[in-house]
């Protein structure tokens, strides 16, 4: 899926930005040849009963940067526009991510860095509150917001209320076969 910023055999470490530097980081080191990858999601507001749909960074404040310690000049991404430091638990060595967390999170996300809704949820699923006031109320999800939220619709005394949980609150119910 991102096989145009992966490079093969290469680790990934965290970089963190200067306020607002997201956007001045990624263009400042693409020109340095340094791969980088910032999911986002889609974050929806209200103002005024109108829907507003922008996309936020996952990890605010962080980038990921693949790049080879082997290979003289990745300092460089210290003094980069947009980057405050490396992330580094030794100076002359940094220690990578672990190749799991990266693929993990990649796999969730399109061409575009963009996190997609959970697999096994999607709008119209039957589920099972597990938290809260409404705890193993049956419940229809309407949309899916954000990144581990949840729009339901819930049936109170014949009134559909909408309301918003986690996904960790919620357990997808099996369609029993008639």
């Amino acid at each position: 899926m991102f096989e145009n910023i992966v490079r093969q055999n290469m680790p990934w470490f965290v970089a963190q930005l200067r306020p607002q530097g997201l956007d001045r980081a990624v263009d400042h080191l693409y020109r340095q040849n340094f791969k980088t990858f910032s999911p986002k999601f889609i974050s929806t507001t209200y103002r005024k009963g109108v829907a507003r749909h922008t996309h936020k960074p996952l990890f605010p404040g962080y980038i990921f940067v693949n790049f080879d310690v082997a290979v003289p000049g990745w300092t460089a991404i210290n003094n980069t526009r947009g980057v405050l430091r490396l992330i580094l638990d030794r100076p002359l060595a940094p220690t990578p991510l672990p190749c799991a967390i990266i693929a993990a999170i990649m796999s969730r996300c399109d061409l575009n860095g963009l996190l997609l809704p959970p697999d096994n949820l999607k709008a119209g699923d039957k589920i099972r509150v597990l938290e809260g006031p409404f705890t193993d109320t049956l419940a229809t999800i309407e949309t899916l917001p954000g990144p581990s939220r949840i729009s339901i619709l819930i049936d109170l005394m014949g009134q559909k209320v909408k309301t918003i949980l986690s996904e960790n609150h919620v357990e997808k119910v099996q369609q029993q076969l008639a």
